[in-house]
């Protein structure tokens, strides 16, 4: 089937996080690197609030949050942690309009998905809660409430640009498994039904309303479950797409769903030449049998993961090997 994206042939992008505290740094290297289909990166090294989870629940509408030695609690009314994660993301967000203001192609924002926020947030009694049905539904909608405020935002601040969303779910897999432990830690949690999951993450990208990736560095990646909820496209660790996988991969493919492939190792490592880091993409490709055409249109190249246990500069190496690698494939195929 034929079907538009909106980057063109041969792109590359990056995941989400970063080393480093500077957001204007960050992002120039973003927009230098990797023009095509930039992003806003994420710093967790800022310390609490800038991370995947604090990041996101400043984003959620009415459901403040807190930190405790466990990790990330609800809390009954705004405190500093709460104003601490908005504080961050508003500084990100002026950065980017100061910088990035004309850019006028896609680009990309990224929050953490619900089931993953679930997994990661506690009850103001200790549960996480991915232990209580109605809880999740609280937060779905919360974030979805909160998500489309932000992404309006972004388009505000990036009136020529076509913003797409990532949902960052790596703890998806786990909740569906029932692998996910209790707070003691002596148990696990009941594992979730698909449909549930499916409608769930549905209900956020549907009050969006922009052109959504779901990422998932995890194995056991539930393609088949990601299209339903709408996914547009679904970004993978390739090194984590194995051969059981082929028939969803394959009919994802088919389906027109765009693959954002993990090539590049997304730590510190002594890169592979050019040649070799394209051959698994191109391996994975011919697996299937689709038009080589096709696979310059429908997948970008991307580090494995976040980058924020990297250092500076193999971020800048590791990004342009995103692009090169992309740009020898559509090459090789035009």
């Amino acid at each position: 089937m034929t079907t538009t994206y909106p980057w063109e042939p041969g792109t590359a992008t990056g995941i989400g996080s970063y080393p480093g505290d500077d957001p204007a740094e960050a992002l120039r290297t973003v927009l230098g690197e990797t023009p095509e289909l930039p992003h806003l990166p994420e710093l967790p090294a800022r310390g609490p609030g800038a991370d995947l989870t604090g990041r996101t629940a400043g984003l959620l509408v009415d459901m403040p949050i807190h930190l405790e030695p466990s990790g990330w609690r609800f809390s009954d009314r705004p405190g500093r942690d709460t104003l601490r994660s908005r504080d961050h993301l508003a500084r990100d967000l002026d950065v980017l309009e100061e910088v990035a203001g004309g850019h006028d192609g896609p680009f990309k924002i990224q929050v953490c998905g619900p089931w993953t926020l679930a997994a990661t947030i506690e009850l103001r009694h200790g549960d996480r809660a991915l232990k209580d049905p109605g809880a999740v539904r609280d937060l779905a909608a919360s974030l979805a409430e909160g998500v489309a405020a932000h992404v309006a935002d972004v388009r505000r601040r990036l009136p020529a640009a076509e913003i797409l969303l990532q949902l960052d779910e790596p703890g998806l897999p786990a909740a569906l498994a029932g692998t996910v432990p209790t707070a003691s830690g002596f148990s696990r949690l009941r594992a979730v039904e698909e449909p549930v999951a499916q409608e769930t993450l549905r209900t956020v990208i549907d009050a969006a309303d922009a052109f959504t990736v779901v990422h998932c560095c995890a194995g056991n990646v539930p393609y088949t479950l990601l299209r339903g909820a709408g996914a547009k496209a679904i970004s993978v660790d390739l090194r984590r797409v194995p051969k059981r996988d082929d028939d969803a991969v394959g009919e994802a493919i088919d389906a027109g769903t765009a693959l954002f492939l993990g090539a590049v190792p997304a730590t510190d490592a002594i890169l592979p030449s050019l040649q070799a880091t394209g051959e698994p993409v191109r391996e994975l490709w011919r697996r299937f049998g689709f038009p080589v055409a096709q696979l310059a249109r429908q997948v970008v190249i991307t580090p494995a993961c976040g980058m924020a246990g990297a250092s500076p500069r193999y971020v800048r190496e590791a990004l342009k090997r995103c692009r090169d690698t992309a740009r020898m494939i559509y090459e090789a195929a035009d």
